[in-house]
């Protein structure tokens, strides 16, 4: 039977997920992409290299995280979190959120790992969504 999860469930389900869909807005249209994340204090941290999402982002700060987590058709649960797209700029805080995605992903791929580890590097964009709401269903 499906249910709403409480908010205590839906945070602890998108902090426990790697992969989620970011959706934001191109152009008018909704626009979806995988990414990795982490999810601490509030907020969505992520990183990227210049392109659509972060053009849009700019452009429509409103963002929205997707996290789902199945274990087959009949026992699933999703959540959304809502909120908006800020770019970390000073250094030691783009440090510092690049280091724990880094211990969080260590399989990034090599040319991504090279261009996080420089924090410095402009081609680098860190950001956070500030989440500002939540919402999440499950089917037990």
């Amino acid at each position: 039977m499906t249910r709403t999860l409480d908010e205590a469930e839906t945070r602890e389900l998108i902090a426990s997920g790697k992969v989620g869909r970011l959706g934001c807005i191109v152009k008018s249209e909704p626009y979806v992409v995988p990414i990795n994340y982490l999810f601490e204090d509030g907020a969505v941290y992520g990183h990227s290299l210049p392109g659509r999402k972060i053009r849009a982002l700019r452009v429509h700060p409103r963002a929205c995280l997707q996290v789902d987590q199945s274990n087959g058709d009949f026992q699933w649960r999703s959540a959304i979190a809502f909120g908006r797209f800020e770019e970390i700029e000073g250094e030691v805080e783009r440090s510092q959120v690049l280091r724990k995605l880094i211990e969080r992903f260590p399989s990034l791929t090599p040319v991504e790992s090279v261009v996080s580890k420089d924090a410095a590097s402009p081609e680098v964009i860190v950001f956070r969504i500030r989440v500002d709401r939540v919402s999440g269903v499950g089917e037990d």
